[in-house]
C-alpha cells in the first residue's frame, strides 16, 4: 500500500525534523518526507493543521491477558491503544499465570500477532510467580524477546535477590522497570497521606513508601550497572534522586503518568451518601475509586515537580500505567476498590492539555516523550520516521476541544477519573507497518 500524508507539521525528534511537509509511505516504510510530493497513491490523507509524529510508545500497560480478560484483553488493549495514537506497548508481567517464563511471553507475543493492531512487547517478572523468592528465567524469557523485566505492581523487597536480577539484566542488556513501593510503609493506605485523606477518615499513604525504593533501587543500579527505569514517579523526592543519580551517572531514567501532573488529591470527587435499599440505611460518603491508583494523587508541590522535571528532561518518558478493571471491582468503597486506572486513550490529550499548552513541553518535546525516548530505552528500532524506517505514525490535531467520555472508549474497562474532564488534541490516525489501524471519525472519545 502506498500513503501519502499531505501537508502535515512533521515533527521528528530523532533528526530535528520540525516542518511542513507531506511523507510518503511505502509497503510499509517511510520512503520520503519532502515539501512537496507528486506521486500516484493508494490513499491521500490531509493532514493540515496536525501533527505528524512517531507513534506513540507506552513503555507501561496492564493487558490482563492471560488470566483477567474480563478486564481487558490483548484486542482490546489494542484498539484502546491505537486510539490513543499509540504503535507499541509493553506490557506488565502480573498476569495469571505471571509472564515469568518463555512461554507465557510466547502466548503474549503470538496472540498480538494474530491480532494485528499495534506491536506489543512483553515484560518478564523478576521473580517466579512474583513472590519475591526467586529468580525467574531471566536468560530464557531474553531469548523469547523481552526487552526488559519488572514485578510491577509491587517492589522485590529482598534487595540481595533484587540485586542479583540486576546483574543479570546488565549482562542481558535489558532494562530493569521499578515499581518503587516499601510495602512495610504501606499500612493499608489508599491514598495520599494529607488532609484530604483524613477528611474523608481513610489510611495515607506517604511519599516515603516510594521515595525509600526509589534511592534503593538508585544504588542499586550504580552498583550493578543495570539500566534502570523509575515507573510512574509521583514524588518530588523522585525528581530529585533522579536527577542526583544522573549528575552521578547512574543508568537511570524515569517516567510520569498523565494522572500524576495533572491531578492532586484535592481533586479526588467525594461519592455522596445513598441510601441502601435493601438495609434502609445511609451509605457513608466516600472518595471516588475511580480516583484510587498506585502511586495515589500527591499534593501541588509534588505535580509541579514532576512538570518542571519533565520540562528540564529529569524525567524521560511519559507513560500510561493503563490499568483497567470491571465497573463491578470499581463500584464499591475506597477501601476495597482496587488500585488503578485506564489511560492509553487519555494520554495524549492529557500531555497536550497540561504540559504543551500549559507551557512545560514543545510539540517536539512531547513526541520525545512519548516516542524517541521510550524506543531509546528500550533499544528498540523505533520513535524514529526518517526516509527508510518503518512507518509507525500518528496524526495528532491540536485544534480539536472536547470533553472526554469514558462510554466510548474501545477499551473493556472505563475505569478513569477523568471522564467529563475538557481537553486539547485528539489523535486523528493511528498508522502501524504504513496502515492506518485507527481513524477519527469526528467523534469525542
Amino acid at each position: 500500500m502506498t500513503l501519502l500524508i499531505r501537508h502535515g507539521h512533521v515533527l521528528n525528534p530523532a533528526d530535528g525534523t520540525d516542518a511542513v511537509a507531506d511523507v510518503l509511505v511505502e509497503q510499509g516504510v517511510v520512503k520520503e518526507i519532502a515539501a512537496e510530493i507528486d506521486v500516484a497513491a493508494d490513499r491521500i490523507v490531509d493532514a493540515e493543521g496536525c501533527y505528524v509524529m512517531p507513534g506513540f510508545i507506552d513503555m507501561h500497560v496492564h493487558l490482563r491477558d492471560p488470566g483477567f480478560e474480563q478486564k481487558e484483553t490483548i484486542e482490546t488493549g489494542c484498539l484502546a491503544a491505537a486510539r490513543g495514537g499509540y504503535t507499541t506497548i509493553l506490557a506488565m508481567p502480573n498476569t495469571r499465570p505471571v509472564a515469568d517464563n518463555p512461554d507465557v511471553i510466547s502466548y503474549v507475543h503470538h496472540k498480538a500477532e494474530d491480532v494485528g493492531i499495534v506491536h506489543v512487547l512483553q515484560a518478564g517478572a523478576v521473580t517466579k510467580g512474583q513472590k519475591g523468592e526467586e529468580l525467574s528465567d531471566i536468560a530464557g524469557m531474553v531469548k523469547a524477546g523481552i526487552p526488559a523485566i519488572s514485578e510491577d505492581g509491587k517492589s522485590v523487597m529482598d534487595t540481595g535477590l533484587y540485586r542479583e536480577a540486576m546483574k543479570l539484566a546488565a549482562e542481558h542488556g535489558i532494562v530493569v522497570l521499578a515499581h518503587c513501593e516499601d510495602i512495610s510503609l504501606v499500612r493499608g493506605g489508599v491514598m495520599n497521606e494529607d488532609g484530604n485523606a483524613r477528611e474523608l477518615g481513610l489510611p495515607g499513604i506517604t511519599n516515603s513508601v516510594e521515595d525509600v525504593i526509589v534511592a534503593r533501587d538508585i544504588m542499586l543500579s550504580g552498583d550493578t550497572g543495570a539500566k534502570l527505569h523509575l515507573c510512574h514517579c509521583s514524588t518530588k523526592n523522585s525528581v530529585w534522586m533522579t536527577k542526583v543519580g544522573k549528575e552521578a551517572g547512574i543508568r537511570v531514567t524515569a517516567e510520569v503518568c498523565p494522572h500524576h501532573f495533572t491531578l492532586t488529591s484535592d481533586d479526588i470527587r467525594k461519592k455522596e451518601a445513598v441510601m441502601d435499599a435493601e438495609k434502609k440505611v445511609m451509605t457513608e460518603a466516600d472518595a471516588d475509586p475511580d480516583f484510587k491508583m498506585n502511586p495515589p494523587l500527591r499534593t501541588k508541590e509534588d505535580v509541579q515537580a514532576l512538570r518542571e522535571g519533565l520540562r528540564d528532561g529529569i524525567m524521560d518518558v511519559i507513560s500510561t500505567d493503563h490499568a483497567p478493571h470491571t465497573s463491578e471491582e470499581k463500584n464499591t468503597s475506597m477501601k476495597r476498590a482496587p488500585f488503578g486506572i485506564v489511560g492509553l486513550e487519555t494520554a495524549a490529550a492529557l500531555t497536550y492539555t497540561e504540559l504543551v499548552l500549559g507551557g512545560y513541553l514543545t510539540p517536539m518535546q512531547m513526541a520525545e516523550k512519548m516516542s524517541s525516548r521510550p524506543a531509546e530505552i528500550l533499544g528498540l528500532k523505533k520513535g524514529d520516521i526518517r526516509p527508510g524506517n518503518t512507518a509507525d505514525l500518528v496524526i495528532f490535531d491540536p485544534r480539536s476541544t472536547y470533553r472526554i467520555d469514558k462510554n466510548k472508549f474501545a477499551g473493556k474497562s472505563k475505569n478513569t477519573p477523568f471522564h467529563g474532564r475538557e481537553v486539547t488534541g485528539k489523535v486523528r490516525m493511528t498508522i502501524v507497518d504504513g496502515m492506518p489501524v485507527y481513524e477519527d471519525r469526528n467523534e469525542s472519545v
